[in-house]
């Protein structure tokens, strides 16, 4: 009985797969990284072997996924055959085939995240733009729909700088994102979004229009060399004006750096103790100015955070119209949908996804 064209297909695309994710490579640097593993000493530098046991994980991951695809081929293919003995086996057929597709897809959605530190967490910094009091309930509102999305990943949220504003929303807001491809992911959503609705501030209930920008760097690897000297940062302590906690509010445990030379500015306030807040502001400090040199060198920051823009009309990225009609709508894709408050409450894998679809399609 000869295969049906969509079996053929699919045996196809796990070829593509195999190519396009460097199977071959990528298990040859696993067994390398094994053996290194293996070896008495590798524990003496905690913070390398940590970096190295994590590119081991996501190796492992990559083809444990491509292992399950080409089971799930194997599967269909002897349902397919036996489907014609037995009925029943025609069910799993179909049962199978809708997996592998599905586990395609998923594969070639990590194809997407090979950039040099798209597996890295991400540095997430909210900031309202114009629209006032608006603009940081804007910004509250992007905070959360980011948190509830990492949330729904499995990720983990790290609170650095999420300081509330005057009476309503956040002033500002800057979280750390840890998850497999985190950074790679939330590339796309760096830029300018934008805010269309009756203001919940306004007693004459009129239309506002509100901005907030969002930046998006990676947390950088311990082998990343960055010009840093800690001779040319001012470090400032004071107490916290965020949430977190007796011990947060009541302890100067609230970290600025200032980088003289440049005038980059890093606050963080919301770990507990004053040493946390200090390495989680340096990692900050490193990734801005590991940023910086790269626009220095390319007068473009599309790799690491998108193009930079006012947070102003005519630059936005996205646009959350909730009146006078429903809709929200990716400037650069088209993408767009009216369960607007679905997306707010952190369902953006459709924009997140979409995004990079468009860009590998660029």
């Amino acid at each position: 009985m000869a295969q049906p064209k969509e079996l053929a297909e699919l045996a196809a695309r796990i070829a593509d797969a195999r190519n396009f994710l460097h199977i071959d490579q990528i298990t040859e640097e696993l067994s390398d990284i094994e053996k290194q593993m293996a070896s008495p000493d590798f524990w003496d530098d905690a913070s390398a072997a940590q970096a190295v046991s994590k590119k081991a994980s996501d190796l492992r991951t990559v083809l444990g996924k491509y292992d399950d695809a080409c089971a799930l081929l194997d599967d269909a293919t002897t349902a397919f055959e036996l489907s014609g003995e037995d009925e029943a086996f025609a069910e799993e057929y179909e049962d199978a085939v809708a997996k592998l597709s599905r586990a395609l897809d998923d594969l070639e959605v990590e194809s997407w995240f090979s950039g040099r530190f798209d597996s890295e967490d991400a540095i997430v910094s909210i900031n309202p733009g114009q629209g006032g009091l608006e603009a940081q309930d804007w910004t509250d509102m992007l905070y959360r729909m980011y948190t509830h999305y990492a949330s729904d990943k499995g990720w983990k949220v790290t609170d650095l700088d999420v300081v509330p504003g005057e009476g309503i929303g956040l002033d500002k807001a800057t979280i750390q994102i840890s998850g497999r491809n985190a950074y790679g992911m939330l590339r796309s959503e760096a830029g300018v979004h934008r805010l269309v609705r009756i203001s919940p501030t306004d007693d004459k209930k009129r239309r506002h229009t509100t901005f907030a920008g969002v930046e998006v760097l990676p947390v950088l690897p311990d082998d990343i060399e960055v010009d840093l000297n800690p001779a040319d940062v001012r470090v400032d302590v004071y107490r916290s004006s965020g949430p977190g906690g007796q011990c947060v509010n009541t302890t100067d445990s609230a970290v600025r750096l200032t980088h003289i030379p440049t005038g980059i500015v890093v606050t963080c306030q919301n770990e507990k103790s004053q040493l946390q807040n200090k390495e989680a502001a340096f990692r900050v400090l490193k990734a801005k100015l590991y940023e910086l040199e790269q626009a220095r060198r390319q007068e473009e920051l599309d790799d690491l955070r998108g193009e930079r823009m006012d947070n102003s009309f005519g630059s936005q990225i996205r646009n959350y119209v909730l009146y006078p009609y429903q809709l929200i709508k990716d400037v650069r894709t088209g993408i767009e949908t009216g369960n607007v408050d679905a997306v707010l409450d952190g369902d953006i894998d459709e924009f997140v996804l979409g995004y990079h679809k468009w860009r590998a399609s660029q």
